[in-house]
């Protein structure tokens, strides 16, 4: 077969190693299933899962009757238990949609009879009394508040997803690109450059890429187009305590919710996103006209912001159904078996509010499998992640227990979030393999600080020669990111 290794028939392989695709490889996971999960990038949360503000929607920003809305609603009764299972940061918060004129309380109650028509619950509209009981750094005359929105670790949620799924018995294979799908008669062959599988049925969880998986499978109904989100992050390093989300009245019919404040699980701030089309799906450039304008916007909400720095901005890509020259402002989730295809479900167009919705999601995605299957659950299956010790979040008592049983606990590797060595080859020692800088990143929070890596680099990379990977073979974040390209002696 032109050089590929054939493997067994398994029962089901996703395609996407994002939120969405790593939600439905443990809700899968339940199953006496034969699972594989392909993802093209060297690590999990490499697209869109990595670049969003962790916000867990509570529901009223999508349309009545929507598969969006009723996939959020379900996802938010759903993952907070989830998050307390796999030992994942997040808290619940609330939430204050902001209106900085009398004028725009109209918006704030359309917006609050939407959310309670989808089934959200507690929405109430307060006063500017009441915002600043609530966040008493923001302006505003009147806000819709939220009780059950949240935040959360994107990324560290789609790897506790993925490894929880692995210790049920799942597979993952990274940097594994999917080339090709043959539909053949009761299976599919999925190639990938290295390997060929065959399975029954394929989830095509792709994200950006979703539309064109489905080409390899002959299917030309969709299409993405790709809309680009900046923000900007603050210094975490501030007497600022920003307890919950603070958001714009969205602008109707737009693409995105307006540029809000977001506190993160870490301690900094998020500023964006904003929601430009760009042409090209890997377009994540940071721009200074954008990067003035969330500025611009958020200081309206909370002047005091502008004392703060600012140590990075990045952005994210996501991937939308509504072409920009068109009229038509929304487009819904498509999540459906394919009729030309019988046994390849298609995911296209999961953006905002995928993350929250995700448990709805696979939980719907597994369902389309057992109409036609018999799926019998295992007996054995483990629904909880170990928690992850953290140096800088134990006192000095805990932290003096772990130093005296191993001290690579004493060996401080990264100064500004106090991650050490332990933690360091704990992220090297990963299921998956994954030995890039960006992977040590979003497992220990390495780099993440004021100094962005300029102290820990030096050390990690230290670190990963010492097991045994070689200086060249070093990457930020997988194939075309080297770290170092050569000697200057000997």
């Amino acid at each position: 077969m032109s050089g590929l290794e054939t493997r067994d028939l398994y029962d089901v392989i996703v395609i996407g190693g994002g939120v969405v695709g790593c939600t439905i490889l443990r809700e899968l996971s339940r199953y006496d299933l034969k699972i594989l999960l392909l993802e093209k990038e060297a690590d999990l949360a490499e697209g869109i899962s990595k670049a969003n503000s962790g916000v867990i929607h509570a529901g009223f920003n999508v349309p009545v009757g929507s598969l969006k809305a009723r996939m959020n609603v379900a996802g938010l009764f759903k993952i907070y238990e989830l998050l307390k299972q796999l030992n994942v940061p997040h808290r619940k918060t609330g939430k204050v949609v902001v209106a900085l004129q009398d004028a725009e309380k109209e918006r704030l109650e359309e917006l609050k009879a939407q959310g309670e028509a989808n089934g959200t619950p507690d929405l109430t509209i307060v006063n500017a009394k009441q915002i600043r009981e609530f966040e008493p750094h923001t302006q505003g005359e009147w806000a819709l508040f939220s009780p059950h929105t949240g935040i959360l670790s994107p990324y560290q949620f789609t790897i506790a997803l993925a490894e929880c799924a692995w210790q049920n018995g799942a597979v993952v294979k990274l940097e594994s690109p999917v080339i090709a799908i043959q539909y053949l008669t009761g299976f599919f062959e999925v190639k990938t450059p290295s390997e060929s599988f065959k399975t029954r049925w394929i989830v095509n969880s792709a994200g950006l890429f979703s539309d064109e998986v489905a080409k390899l499978a002959g299917i030309t109904d969709y299409q993405i187009f790709p809309y680009r989100g900046e923000y900007l992050i603050t210094d975490k390093d501030t007497d600022f305590d920003l307890r919950m989300p603070v958001y714009p009245v969205p602008p109707k019919g737009g693409p995105g919710l307006g540029i809000h404040i977001t506190p993160t699980v870490d301690g900094n701030i998020l500023l964006g996103p904003s929601a430009e089309f760009v042409e090209d799906k890997m377009n994540t450039d940071s721009t200074k006209k954008v990067m003035n304008e969330l500025k611009q916007e958020a200081f309206e909400l909370m002047p005091e912001l502008k004392k703060f720095q600012f140590i990075r901005s990045f952005a994210g890509v996501r991937p939308k159904l509504v072409d920009p020259k068109g009229n038509i402002r929304f487009k819904d989730f498509v999540i459906e078996e394919s009729p030309y295809r019988p046994g390849l479900i298609n995911l296209i167009g999961i953006e905002s509010p995928g993350l929250t919705a995700s448990p709805a999601i696979a939980e719907y995605v597994v369902n389309i499998i057992a109409q036609q299957e018999n799926l019998q659950f295992k007996t054995q299956f483990n629904p909880n992640r170990p928690e992850l010790i953290r140096f800088a979040e134990l006192d000095d008592e805990s932290r003096a227990k772990q130093v005296h049983e191993n001290s690579q606990w004493g060996d401080m590797v990264c100064r500004c979030e106090s991650v050490t060595k332990a933690e360091v080859l704990h992220a090297l020692n990963n299921p998956f393999g994954v030995k890039t800088l960006d992977g040590i990143k979003r497992r220990t929070r390495c780099g993440t600080g004021r100094c962005q890596g300029g102290f820990c680099t030096p050390r990690i990379v230290e670190i990963m020669q010492q097991e045994g990977i070689p200086l060249e073979q070093i990457t930020k974040r997988g194939a075309n990111s080297p770290l170092f390209f050569g000697r200057i002696k000997g």
